[in-house]
C-alpha cells in the first residue's frame, strides 16, 4: 500500500469527525486546539499553524489540534522528547525545535509524522544521532541539525529518509565522514563545515548522485581520496576551506558540470594539465591560501568569469595562462611572488574589469588588452616606480598604484588632499580572514556568492564618476614642485647656503690648530660640524627641487625609495640632534667652568670632555637609526623625514625626539638659570671668558625659540588637531628646522670677539705659511717674527709663573704661544687655577 492511501486511510476518522461537527469553524471564531500561550491562525480551511515560540515551555503542549501544519516550539526549556509525542499530527508538515536543550532522540519520537517536510533541530546540546530516531520520516525533505554538539552519527539513521534533499550539520564536533549519508539519493545540500573531520573516505559521495552544494570548509582535513568527488553530474558548488593537510588537487572526473570550486588554505603546489577538461562548465575558481608556484593553461574553461589565486607562491605569468578567456571578469593575483607577466599575458580578455596584482614584486606592468578595466590594484609593488599613461584605461573608475605620484597622470588634484588619509600604506597590509562562519544554512562568503559578485560588478558600472586614485598626491606627494611654493624654496637655499658657508667659516678658525683648544670651543667647533651636515642635507633637497622642477611625480618614487633619501634623513636627524645634545654639554661645562672658578677647584679633564661629546654622538647615531630599523619611516615622504603625523610609529618617533629635545633645553636652562643667580649674588666680580658664557646663554635663546613650533606641531598632531595648514607644516619641516644650523654661527661670527681674533689668526698662521715657503721673504720682516716669538713667549711665562690654565688641555705641556684676548675687562680678571 503506497504513501498516499495510507494517508487517507489515517485521517478518514478525523474527516468524519469534522463532517459531524458541521464543516469547518465559522470565520472569526477561535480555533479549536490551540494550547495556552500559544499563538495560532488558520492555514488555509483546515489547517493550523501554532506558535509556541520563547515561552519557557519544558514539554511539549498536549492539547494540539489534529489539523495542525506548522508547530513551532523552538526558543523553549524542553530537554527530553518522550516515545511517540506526537502520534496524531498527520498534517504536519514543519516541526521548530530549535534552541531548547535537548540532548537526546529517542526511538519512535517522531513517528507517525507522515507529512513531515521540514524539521529543525539546531542548536540544542545533542551528542548523537541514534540509528532508529529519525528513520521512515519519508516526506522529510529538509533536515536541520547544525550548531549542536554532534560527534557520531548512526549508520543507518538517515535510512528511509528518501526525500532529503537538504542535510545541515555544520558546527558540530563529527570525528569521522557521516557515512551513513550514502542512503540519501535525492540529497542535494549537503553542508558539514565546521567539525573535526580529518579525512574524506575514497567514493564519499558514491549514493549521492543528485548533490548540488557542498559545503566542507573549516576542519583539519589531512586526507581527501583521490575519488571522493568524483561521478557527481549535478554537483554545481564545491567548497573545501582550510583543509591544511590536502597537498594534491582532488580528481573531479565525470563533475563536469561544476560551476563553483572553492579550495583555499590547503598545501597544494601545483595543478594538474588536465583540470579544465575535467570542469568545462566552471565559472569561480577560488585557490587562495595555497602554495601554487606555476599555472596551467585555463583556456579549455571558457565560461570562467572569476578566478581568485590570491596568497599563493607564483612567479610568473606566461602567455598562455589566460588565453582566450572570452568571460573572464575578476582576476586576483595578489600577494604573490610575480616578478614576471608576458605582455600578451592579458590580451585576449575583453571583458576583464577587475584586476588585482596588488603586494607582487613586478617592476613593470603590461597593458596590452586592459582597455575595458574599472577596478586595477597594483599597490604594494614596490619596485614599480614608473608612470602609467591614463590612455590605456579608458574605462577606469578605481585604481590603487604603489605611489601617489602615479595618480598625477590620472588626474587627481593636489587640492583634493586630505592631511588624515595622506599616509595610509598599502591595503594588503593585513591579510584578509581565511575562514569566516556563517549563522545560516549554506550562507557562505559574499566574495565567493557568484551572484552577488556579478551584481556588485552591475553597480560599480553604473557608477559614473572621475576616476578614484589611491594614494591621492598632494603637498607631501606632489606632482610638479617639491617644495610646492617660492617662498620655501627661497627659504631652503638661503639656508643651506649660509649653513654651509658659516659653519665652514667658524669650523675652520676654531681648528685652526689642533695642537691646543680650548673645551668650550671644542664644543663650538663641533657644534658648527653638525650644522654643516644640516646644511649639506637642505642642500640635496634644493637640488632635487631644482633638477625635477616641474615634472617630480617622474621621480618621486625613485627618490623616496633611493638610497639618497636615507642618508639626507639619517643625516638631518643625527645633526638636529647631536646639535641639541652638543648644546647641553656646552651649558653644562659653562656652568661647571663658572663653579670651578668660584671655588677654586680643578675642572674636569679635557679626555672626560671628549668621551662625553663622543657619547653625545653615539646617542645621537642611534636615535637617528632607529627609523631605520622601525621599516625605513624615511622615505615616507619625498622629505626624507619621519612625519609628524599619519602612521602610529612615526608619531611616536617625533614626539619621542620633542620630548627629549626639551628635556635637554630644559636642563640647559635651569644650568644657566643657576649661573646667572649665582652672579647675581655677586660671587664672581670678573669671569674669565665671560663672552663665551654669553655666546651660549644666546644659542640656548635662539634654539629654543626656534623649537617651539616643532614641539607645536608634533604635539598638536599627536592631539588630532588638524587645523594647521599642510603648506604651514611644510615650512616648518624645511625651514623652521634646519634654520639654528645658519643661526648659531651667525651669531659666532657677528656677536662673539673670538672670532676676530681666531680669524686674524688664522690669516697670520696663513700668511706665515705662504712665506715658509719662500726662504727670502722670510729674512725680509725678521725682526716682526722675533718680535712675535718674544711677545708669545713672555706671555706664556706670564701665564705660567701664575699657575693659570684656565680652559686649557691638561695633558698640555709645552704649548705654543697664542695671544689670550680678554673680551671683559683684561686689567682686572682674577686668575683662578681651575685645572
Amino acid at each position: 500500500m503506497d504513501t498516499s492511501r495510507l494517508r487517507v486511510l489515517l485521517s478518514l476518522p478525523v474527516l468524519l469527525q469534522l463532517a459531524a461537527g458541521g464543516g469547518s469553524p465559522r470565520s472569526g471564531a477561535l480555533p479549536r486546539g490551540c494550547p495556552t500561550h500559544c499563538q495560532c491562525e488558520p492555514d488555509g480551511r483546515m489547517l493550523l499553524r501554532v506558535d509556541c515560540s520563547d515561552l519557557g515551555l519544558s514539554e511539549l503542549p498536549s492539547n494540539l489540534s489534529v489539523f495542525t501544519s506548522y508547530l513551532d516550539l523552538s526558543m523553549n526549556n524542553i530537554s527530553h522528547l518522550p516515545p511517540n509525542p506526537l502520534p496524531s499530527l498527520r498534517f504536519l508538515e514543519e516541526l521548530r525545535l530549535a534552541g531548547n536543550a535537548l540532548t537526546y532522540i529517542p526511538k519512535g519520537a517522531f513517528a507517525g509524522l507522515y507529512s513531515l517536510k521540514v524539521l529543525m533541530l539546531q542548536n540544542n546540546q545533542l551528542r548523537q544521532v541514534p540509528t532508529e530516531a529519525l528513520q521512515n520520516l519519508r516526506s522529510l525533505q529538509s533536515l536541520h541539525l547544525h550548531n549542536n554538539r554532534i560527534h557520531s552519527l548512526g549508520k543507518k539513521c538517515f535510512d528511509g529518509l528518501h526525500s532529503l534533499e537538504t542535510l545541515d550539520l555544520n558546527y558540530n564536533n563529527l570525528d569521522e565522514f557521516p557515512t551513513a549519508i550514502r542512503t540519501l539519493s535525492n540529497l542535494k545540500e549537503l553542508g558539514f563545515h565546521s567539525n573535526n573531520i580529518r579525512s574524506i573516505p575514497e567514493k564519499a559521495f558514491v549514493g549521492n548522485p543528485s548533490l548540488i552544494t557542498i559545503h566542507f570548509y573549516d576542519n583539519p582535513i589531512q586526507f581527501v581520496g583521490r575519488s571522493a568527488f568524483q561521478h557527481l553530474p549535478e554537483l554545481r558548488t564545491l567548497t573545501l576551506n582550510g583543509a591544511s593537510q590536502i597537498t594534491e588537487f582532488p580528481d573531479l572526473t565525470g563533475t563536469a558540470n561544476l560551476e563553483s570550486l572553492t579550495l583555499t588554505g590547503a598545501q597544494i603546489s601545483s595543478l594538474p594539465q588536465t583540470v579544465c577538461d575535467q570542469l568545462p562548465n566552471l565559472q569561480v575558481l577560488d585557490l587562495s591560501y595555497n602554495l601554487l608556484e606555476d599555472l596551467p593553461s585555463f583556456s579549455v574553461c571558457q565560461k570562467l568569469q572569476k578566478i581568485d589565486l590570491r596568497h599563493n607562491e607564483i612567479y610568473e605569468i606566461k602567455v598562455d595562462a589566460f588565453l582566450q578567456l572570452l568571460g573572464l571578469r575578476s582576476l586576483n593575483l595578489a600577494w604573490n611572488k610575480i616578478v614576471i607577466i608576458h605582455p600578451n599575458a592579458f590580451s585576449t580578455l575583453p571583458s576583464l574589469i577587475k584586476l588585482d596584482l596588488s603586494s607582487n614584486l613586478l617592476s613593470s606592468f603590461p597593458v596590452t588588452g586592459l582597455h575595458g578595466l574599472t577596478h586595477l590594484k597594483l599597490t604594494g609593488n614596490h619596485a614599480l616606480q614608473s608612470l602609467i599613461s591614463s590612455e590605456n584605461f579608458p574605462e577606469l573608475k578605481v585604481i590603487e598604484m604603489p605611489y601617489a605620484y602615479q595618480c598625477c597622470a590620472f588626474g587627481v588634484c593636489e587640492n583634493m588632499y586630505k592631511l588624515s588619509n595622506q599616509w595610509n600604506k598599502g591595503d594588503n597590509s593585513s591579510m584578509d580572514d581565511l575562514y569566516k562562519k556563517d549563522a545560516g544554512m549554506f550562507q557562505v562568503q559574499d566574495e565567493r556568492d557568484l551572484e552577488d559578485f556579478l551584481f556588485d560588478f552591475e553597480e560599480d558600472l553604473k557608477a559614473l564618476h572621475s576616476v578614484q586614485c589611491s594614494p591621492s598626491p598632494g603637498p607631501f606627494k606632489p606632482c610638479e614642485h617639491l617644495f610646492g611654493s617660492w617662498l620655501i624654496r627661497i627659504g631652503v637655499w638661503t639656508t643651506a647656503v649660509l649653513a654651509l658657508t658659516c659653519n665652514a667659516l667658524v669650523t675652520s678658525t676654531v681648528f685652526r690648530s689642533p695642537l691646543y683648544i680650548s673645551s668650550i670651543k671644542l664644543l663650538i667647533g663641533m657644534i658648527a660640524v653638525v650644522n654643516m651636515l644640516t646644511g649639506a642635507a637642505s642642500a640635496v633637497l634644493a637640488g632635487v627641487d631644482a633638477f625635477t622642477f616641474g615634472s617630480f611625480a617622474r621621480h618621486g618614487a625613485w627618490w623616496e625609495n633611493g638610497v639618497g633619501c636615507q642618508v639626507i634623513g639619517f643625516l638631518s636627524i643625527f645633526a638636529s640632534e647631536s646639535s641639541v645634545f652638543l648644546l647641553t654639554l656646552a651649558a653644562l661645562e659653562r656652568g661647571f667652568s663658572v663653579k670651578c672658578s668660584a671655588k677654586f677647584e680643578t675642572k674636569t679633564t679635557f679626555s672626560s670632555l671628549k668621551a662625553v661629546i663622543l657619547l653625545c654622538t653615539l646617542l645621537a647615531l642611534a636615535m637617528a637609526t632607529v627609523p631605520l630599523l622601525g621599516g625605513s619611516e624615511y622615505g615616507a615622504s619625498p622629505l626624507c623625514l619621519p612625519l609628524p603625523f599619519g602612521e602610529p610609529s612615526a608619531t611616536g618617533y617625533m614626539v619621542a625626539l620633542v620630548l627629549l629635545n626639551s628635556l635637554c633645553f630644559l636642563v640647559m636652562t635651569i644650568a644657566y638659570t643657576r649661573l646667572y643667580c649665582n652672579l647675581e649674588k655677586g660671587d664672581l666680580e670678573n669671569i674669565w671668558d665671560c663672552s663665551m658664557v654669553k655666546h651660549i646663554a644666546l644659542l640656548l635663546f635662539t634654539n629654543c625659540i626656534l623649537y617651539c613650533p616643532v614641539a607645536f606641531l608634533s604635539f598638536s598632531s599627536l592631539l588630532n588637531l588638524t587645523f594647521i595648514s599642510p603648506e604651514v607644516i611644510k615650512f616648518i619641516l624645511l625651514v623652521i628646522v634646519p634654520l639654528p644650523a645658519c643661526v648659531n654661527p651667525l651669531l659666532y661670527i657677528l656677536f662673539n670677539p673670538h672670532f676676530k681674533e681666531d680669524l686674524g689668526s688664522l690669516g697670520k698662521q696663513t700668511h706665515f705659511w705662504t712665506r715658509s715657503q719662500h726662504p727670502s721673504l722670510m729674512s725680509i720682516n725678521s725682526d716682526d717674527v722675533e718680535k712675535q716669538s718674544c711677545d708669545s713667549t713672555q706671555a706664556l711665562v706670564t701665564f705660567t709663573s701664575a699657575s693659570i690654565a684656565y680652559d686649557l688641555p691638561s695633558n698640555s705641556m709645552s704649548l705654543p704661544a697664542y695671544p689670550m684676548t680678554e673680551s671683559c675687562h683684561l686689567s682686572s680678571v682674577a686668575f683662578v687655577p681651575c685645572l
